[in-house]
């Protein structure tokens, strides 16, 4: 525990903001709500720390929103945090389909689970602004056995700079520890080596989506700058999409104005490292996967299987296979086993499903008109209560 304890920098409303991006499964609920335990009963501040998600948690997109401010401060908000100190992204196939960095400043930190550096992230990603921290969270999480949401506290631990270690160690005893005892030593090895790993790096800063490769170090490089920076800051350059919905312009509830929008999702952002891979000699064509499978990924063609025709399995598509393996439980013969999606950036057997997929993919800005009829395909206009 602490003594009473001074935020070195917030914003103009005196918050302090952290927002984790995420996808169900990674543990960013947990940390966040670590992180709204870590301010309020060891820090002494005033904390706030919600989540957002959908219904299937597994896999779904995952947003958990942290504040923290001076004891002395009443905190009143609790909606989502937009522009936020520190943005943690667990996930990096989030940025492909989301404006993550919509609202990033020159002053937020981000830290991004990936095995790419600091510049090449930079460069995919067109990270616009802000001081970048990359960390391998997942490969750490699979070599100390831990959770990838143990690794990321650590490494925000370290971004913070004003939180020690020792601090963080406690609170993941007194919280997972007590839960969780058999794998305590784990975790803790999880978080420190996420905690040392960004503690030795220099931030990359991002201006105008260039990496600054020749910015020389502070004094305290892994630390957030000592800046009290405003509250509505808009970026110029920011993310090439951006939510355009709010509380003036949001269509009528219990309308769907992206029919058919699963068509184009590339749920690879749902996967946690680990893919089906497909070993055809192994295959004996009995559809159990196929059966099982959630999302209908495997493509069946009609073919020969020991001299007689049927329905023979051509592979996966991982376009739209989340990764939750369920194929490889059922597997009979073996023909479905986890490997490590790393070790296969071009996946053998991948069979993209080329009646869902398509280069031009248009949404109706509205949602259908039921007065009109209940097939909500059909392009039909009303006039005067008729239909032309």
């Amino acid at each position: 525990m602490t003594d009473k304890f001074t935020l070195p920098i917030t914003k103009e409303n005196g918050y302090f903001e952290i927002r984790l991006e995420s996808i169900g499964g990674l543990g960013a609920n947990l940390c966040g709500k670590m992180l709204g335990e870590l301010g309020a009963l060891y820090l002494k501040l005033n904390s706030t720390s919600f989540s957002s998600y959908g219904s299937e948690k597994r896999g779904s997109p995952v947003k958990s929103h942290i504040r923290w401010c001076a004891p002395e401060k009443f905190l009143r908000l609790c909606t989502p945090v937009v522009e936020p100190n520190v943005l943690g992204i667990f996930h990096e196939a989030l940025l492909k389909n989301y404006p993550l960095l919509s609202d990033c400043t020159e002053h937020t930190c981000i830290l991004l689970n990936t095995n790419l550096s600091r510049e090449e992230a930079a460069e995919t990603y067109h990270i616009p602004h802000g001081r970048l921290f990359c960390i391998p969270a997942l490969d750490i999480a699979i070599a100390e056995k831990s959770r990838v949401n143990m690794v990321m506290l650590g490494a925000i631990t370290a971004i913070l700079g004003f939180v020690p270690l020792e601090m963080a160690e406690e609170l993941c005893k007194n919280t997972v520890g007590k839960k969780y005892p058999h794998l305590i030593e784990a975790n803790l090895n999880g978080l420190r080596r996420g905690f040392e790993h960004v503690k030795e790096q220099r931030p990359l800063i991002c201006s105008d989506g260039i990496s600054e490769k020749n910015v020389k170090p502070d004094t305290n490089t892994h630390t957030i700058p000592d800046t009290t920076f405003p509250l509505n800051t808009k970026n110029p350059i920011a993310s090439s999409t951006s939510y355009t919905w709010g509380y003036k312009n949001a269509p009528i509830g219990g309308i769907n104005p992206r029919i058919g929008s699963t068509v184009s999702n590339d749920l690879s952002a749902s996967r946690e490292g680990y893919i089906p891979l497909f070993i055809k000699d192994r295959c004996i064509n009995c559809g159990l996967c196929d059966s099982t499978c959630p999302d209908f990924v495997f493509q069946f063609m009609p073919g020969i299987y020991k001299e007689k025709e049927c329905m023979v399995n051509m592979g996966p598509d991982y376009t739209h296979c989340k990764g939750c393996l369920r194929c490889v439980e059922v597997c009979p013969t073996n023909a479905l086993v986890m490997a490590l999606e790393k070790d296969y950036p071009e996946k053998p057997f991948d069979r993209p499903n080329k009646n869902l997929l398509t280069n031009q993919f248009s949404y109706t800005k509205h949602g259908p008109d039921a007065s009109i009829t209940g097939e909500s395909y059909l392009t039909e206009q009303q006039i005067h209560g008729g239909v032309i």
